[in-house]
């Protein structure tokens, strides 16, 4: 970690080419519909096999759930998982992003993905049953780190620390999510591609916080190609990955301290963290991506549904930190976003959600 600050995009080749047009995306549509339908069966697939093997229902956990919101209306989780992917497809086809992501590969290699995570889902298994929250702490080598950072969030092996807990993030993301993993986070993206639209990316600044293993840099460098970009993440082994993933260079740092220096950044973006946060720090975070940004520079912001958005699927987002240990996600259900970044002197100017994840677009101030 550095408490230097540091120039967004340091070392990264940048394009002389000209940014794509409006319409340089729509002939990926078909591509991407056919894709979206093999990855929504193979994950969906991957979702129930694991959850034949955890049986989480029959847990512990499961036993001594008692939820207050009524079950969704029938229909209603499969009309919104689909709405995800329907809303992913309609930007493409509108020019706003490419085709971000790849197949996972040949048959061997996703058979090998999948048994990788079947055998890990054990483990996940026998640590929720003995409530291993915290036994990430083990593999921290400095305790530097914050306390509520070194905890088994979602009872991942190794926790944030492990190159193996790096390399297996996203097949258990899509796997959580069957397959809309992307879509959904992507909604943080088209908002931003609809506000720099007709702004030449040409030297504009833009960080990914707590970019994790990479997938949405890897977003994010497809679609402003020319944008100065940069990634900053707390882990070690996520940061390799992420910059071994994308090219884009990736510093460890934490989200309290950006080692950035006032008003440098054109737009940051934010993709899951804050459900994660302890509430204190959440207002610490906040404060910090209003000091680093431009005036008039933008939050790209993406995380959980809040059950009163959507009251017929508060019972998932009750359930949630019951089967998967997320210690802040109570607080963070009953945070007022609103008034959290407009403390901070950021107010939305645009808002989206798909499926169980809301995106809002807000802006500093000029």
């Amino acid at each position: 970690m550095t408490d230097q600050p540091v120039e967004a995009g340091q070392g990264q080749a940048r394009a002389d080419v000209a940014a794509p047009g409006p319409r340089a995306f729509r002939g990926d549509v078909r591509r991407l519909r056919a894709f979206a339908a093999a990855k929504a069966v193979w994950w969906s697939a991957n979702r129930a096999a694991g959850r034949a093997l955890m049986a989480p229902e029959r847990s512990h956990a499961g036993s001594n759930f008692t939820p207050s919101y009524a079950p969704p209306p029938k229909g209603l989780v499969q009309k919104a998982w689909a709405e995800a992917f329907a809303k992913d497809t309609a930007d493409v086809a509108a020019g706003l992003y490419p085709v971000t992501e790849s197949a996972p590969g040949d048959l061997k290699s996703a058979l090998k993905t999948a048994i990788d995570l079947f055998e890990d889902t054990r483990e996940v298994e026998a640590r929720r049953r003995r409530g291993g929250r915290v036994e990430a702490r083990a593999h921290a080598q400095s305790s530097a780190y914050p306390t509520y950072y070194r905890q088994n969030f979602h009872y991942q092996s190794g926790g944030w620390f492990t190159a193996e807990s790096a390399r297996r993030y996203e097949a258990q993301v899509e796997t959580l999510f069957s397959g809309a993993a992307g879509p959904m986070r992507r909604r943080a993206l088209s908002l931003l591609a609809k506000a720099w639209r007709a702004r030449d990316h040409r030297d504009l600044k833009l960080v990914d916080l707590a970019c994790g293993s990479g997938a949405f840099l890897s977003d994010l460098k497809a679609t402003f190609p020319r944008a100065r970009l940069m990634g900053v993440d707390l882990s070690p082994a996520y940061s390799a990955q992420a910059q071994a993933r994308t090219g884009v260079p990736v510093i460890q740092a934490a989200a309290e301290r950006l080692p950035f220096a006032d008003a440098s950044l054109d737009a940051v973006s934010c993709i899951y963290l804050f459900h994660e946060l302890p509430p204190k720090v959440r207002d610490v975070v906040a404060r910090e991506i209003a000091r680093v940004l431009k005036p008039g520079g933008v939050l790209a912001f993406a995380d959980s549904l809040q059950a009163r958005d959507v009251p017929d699927l508060g019972r998932l987002m009750e359930a949630f930190p019951v089967f998967f240990h997320e210690p802040y996600y109570a607080s963070y259900q009953a945070q007022d976003l609103e008034a959290l970044f407009g403390d901070a002197g950021l107010s939305a100017t645009a808002c989206d959600q798909a499926f169980l994840t809301k995106a809002i677009l807000l802006e500093k101030a000029g």
